[in-house]
C-alpha cells in the first residue's frame, strides 16, 4: 500500500487541474540514478496495461509493478512551509537516503 497525506492529495489535485492533464493520472515511480542508486519520480501519465491503480484521500494514482516493489509501505507528503522541500516520500524499504530526499538505496 502506498498512501498520500491529505496535503499531498490536495497538491496533486491542484497540479492536475493546472496542468489540464485530462485523463492522465499521477504516476509514482522509481528509476535508477540519483546520489544513492535509485531516485523517485512523479508525473502525469497515461495508464499502462500492467499499472496498479491506487487511491488515497480521493486521489487515484498509478504505479508500475517494478516501482511498487520499492514503494510498498511508503507515505507521500507535501511540505510547502518556509523550509518546505515539496513532495517527500517516507520509504520504510530504503536502507539509506540522500540528503536531497529524492534518492535512496
Amino acid at each position: 500500500m502506498i498512501t498520500l497525506s491529505e496535503r499531498a492529495a490536495r497538491k496533486i489535485e491542484s497540479m492536475h487541474a493546472e496542468a489540464a492533464a485530462g485523463d492522465k493520472l499521477l504516476r509514482v515511480l522509481v528509476e535508477t540514478g540519483g546520489c544513492s542508486g535509485f531516485q523517485y519520480g512523479m508525473s502525469f501519465d497515461e495508464v499502462k496495461e500492467d499499472d496498479e491503480k491506487l487511491e488515497s484521500h480521493g486521489v487515484t494514482f498509478v504505479v508500475d509493478p517494478a516501482s511498487h516493489a520499492y514503494l510498498d509501505g511508503c507515505n507521500i507528503d507535501f511540505d510547502d512551509g518556509l523550509q518546505g522541500k515539496g513532495f517527500e516520500i517516507q520509504n520504510p524499504n530504503a536502507q539509506s537516503t540522500c540528503g536531497c530526499g529524492k534518492s535512496f538505496n
